[in-house]
């Protein structure tokens, strides 16, 4: 197996304090009841990935073996994608209670990729959820989980096995996923953007590299505040699910990335209940925030899971004066990774 490293590290066995981010424990037998009804449904398929090639196009499920854990994950190629051209890669990173799966189905990446030409990767977070800092979230934090490994591995196995652009490689993600998206921001260079939605970062990231960042934040999200500091699900990193978060108010967070990349002053823009705040940053790169007045805990302009799940992930009704995955992608695009 492929060692990788990181910056910030658990230890296996460990007993940090950490709570998952949306785990209600009475939860556990309405989620198995979902997954029957096909709301998080799999593909029967399972492709363990080796030296010959078992990507095929649409949609198809795989495993890896990292840290000696098999972990899961979703990937959608194109039927018209040339096997000769380079082509981006995404990666869509679920939130707490999500599976690679939900998010397939939920947040309109496939069609994205369909009209714009790009692959997407939805990795499975061990117990629903991801190690992001030292005190959050859930299981994989408790036990010392790596999970930044863990989507290292996958996307070198990805660009091993189908022609992706490593100058176009990027990570998004909702809620618990934004924040492995900033997580992988500070201790990786592997990435060209990220564009973290109702996200914040929380653990140490002392020295990143310069990155692209779009964020999407409402500003009535009670989860993940939109001016810092606790939300309702957090409990300070108590009990055998932990959760602490604690992340500054979001434009000061997105001024921080401002400060690595050697931005200029963002120039703000507002449509309706959408505002804008953009910098331009040397090396191609930029920085902007994006928020949507009076929008919850959600991903907007997504149809959304079905209600029922909704409730259990914590989200909110997706708002309709912004179409995030389409937003996201347009910056991706834009940003790829030019060396300066």
């Amino acid at each position: 197996m492929m060692e990788i490293s990181r910056s910030w590290t658990g230890h296996a066995g460990r007993h940090s304090r950490w709570r998952h981010l949306l785990t209600v424990l009475p939860l556990v037998g309405a989620l198995t009841l979902l997954a029957g009804c096909g709301l998080f449904r799999d593909d029967p398929e399972q492709h363990e990935v080796g030296p010959v090639s078992t990507m095929p196009s649409g949609s198809s499920a795989h495993t890896l073996v990292v840290d000696g854990q098999e972990r899961g994950f979703r990937l959608y190629r194109p039927a018209n994608l040339a096997r000769s051209t380079s082509v981006p890669l995404v990666v869509m990173l679920h939130g707490a209670l999500g599976t690679g799966s939900q998010a397939e189905n939920s947040y309109g990446w496939n069609a994205e990729a369909d009209r714009e030409g790009f692959v997407v990767a939805y990795p499975d977070g061990l117990s629903r959820s991801w190690a992001v800092g030292p005190d959050c979230c859930g299981p994989p934090a408790r036990d010392g989980v790596d999970d930044v490994a863990f989507i290292q591995h996958l996307v070198s196995t990805v660009a091993d096995q189908l022609p992706v652009d490593r100058n176009r490689i990027y990570a998004t993600g909702i809620s618990n996923g934004g924040m492995l998206a900033y997580r992988l921001a500070c201790d990786t260079k592997l990435f060209a953007a990220i564009g973290p939605v109702a996200a914040t970062q929380v653990g140490p990231c002392p020295s990143p590299a310069p990155t692209s960042v779009i964020h999407i934040h409402g500003t009535a999200d009670q989860t993940v505040p939109f001016d810092g500091g606790p939300g309702k699900r957090d409990n300070d990193g108590t009990g055998r699910n932990p959760v602490k978060i604690d992340g500054p108010p979001t434009p000061d967070l997105l001024g921080q990335w401002r400060t690595t990349g050697g931005c200029g002053a963002p120039v703000t823009t507002v449509s309706g209940p959408v505002s804008t705040s953009a910098a331009t940053c040397p090396g191609g790169r930029a920085v902007e925030l994006v928020t949507v007045d009076d929008a919850g805990h959600q991903w907007p302009g997504a149809a959304g899971p079905e209600p029922a799940a909704q409730r259990l992930l914590g989200l909110d009704p997706p708002t309709t004066a912004l179409d995030a995955t389409e937003t996201i992608w347009r910056f991706f695009d834009a940003h790829p990774r030019t060396g300066g």
